[in-house]
């Protein structure tokens, strides 16, 4: 989602709903040559970010697409067009106020609803009904609730018309209560750089720790292991986006083994991931199959006394 709002649309979401409060006139000029053609400018917002991820949905028609509502920090929120009269100053907005928080904060649920505009005409008008909503950087079991409630109110409720809504996994709280982030959703997409950052207390921008961020530590592939058997015993699906399926084909050879369901990868690391998934599989199946393999009990031994005589 985030790539059709900085690519496609441009403008802050909340600089579109309450345009008539804007202070910047250079902001406001540009809103207008955009918006041209759209008597209410929010329509700009909703029409293009449905179009947009209609395309997507397209694509793979009429298989599952996953689309993540906005996920943008503080700071790539601010370069949107008008967005600095809307967005706090952060130390660190890598930990602030991004993903679930702001769907129901004050600050953004005006914009929120108009991503889950865009979402139902996605759906019931465009129908591409193959769309699963996925909720990123959900903190707690009681911000999915407030975040979930808020969604139905903008029309938008798991299972009606066969909606999915999936969660991001990448804080070490989504796999601490797995079990009863399943409940509240139908599946998890592993964030492994965020879940990484988090789980060593590594910042993954900082050039100084570096060598210390990585996603094929003990810890980070025990959070993994942990999130994949909990989501399977109770047959939620689990999948991975992030970079080091592409970066290390090794790494994907460890997801296959964990049992994960689907993982993402770069156009260019394509061929050698599928090469190392499609092996890891072949090793996978055969420990399936010797482990199944029935015992055969031991031959009884033939009586050859008579040749002694």
């Amino acid at each position: 989602m985030e790539f059709v709002i900085s690519n496609h649309i441009k403008i802050h979401p909340m600089a579109l709903v309450r345009y008539d409060a804007l202070k910047d006139d250079a902001a406001k000029r540009t809103i207008d040559k955009l918006t041209v053609g759209y008597e209410d400018r929010t329509e700009y917002f909703v029409d293009r970010l449905a179009r947009g991820l209609g395309r997507l949905a397209a694509v793979q028609y009429p298989h599952p697409v996953v689309v993540r509502m906005s996920d943008f920090k503080t700071n790539e929120y601010a370069n949107l067009i008008g967005g600095s009269e809307f967005e706090p100053k952060e130390n660190n907005p890598m930990l602030g106020f991004r993903g679930a928080s702001r769907y129901y904060s004050p600050r953004y649920r005006e914009g929120f609803a108009l991503e889950c505009r865009a979402i139902r005409r996605l759906r019931n008008e465009m129908g591409f009904r193959n769309v699963i909503v996925m909720i990123p950087f959900c903190r707690s079991t009681k911000e999915a609730d407030r975040v979930l409630e808020v969604m139905a109110g903008n029309g938008i409720r798991r299972g009606e018309a066969g909606l999915e809504v999936y969660v991001m996994c990448e804080i070490p709280s989504n796999v601490i209560l797995a079990t009863a982030f399943a409940e509240r959703f139908d599946g998890f997409s592993i964030g492994s750089n965020d879940l990484t950052q988090l789980t060593l207390g590594v910042d993954r921008d900082s050039a100084e720790l570096a060598e210390l961020f990585d996603e094929q530590d003990d810890a980070v592939r025990w959070m993994i292991q942990s999130i994949i058997r909990q989501a399977h015993k109770v047959s939620a699906d689990v999948g991975l986006c992030g970079q080091a399926p592409s970066d290390q084909p090794e790494f994907a050879g460890f997801l296959v083994e964990c049992g994960i369901d689907s993982m993402s990868v770069s156009p260019d690391s394509f061929i050698a991931v599928k090469r190392r998934v499609a092996s890891a599989e072949q090793v996978v199946l055969s420990d399936i199959a010797e482990q199944a393999m029935p015992i055969s009990p031991q031959a009884p031994q033939q009586d050859r006394s008579w040749q002694k005589l």
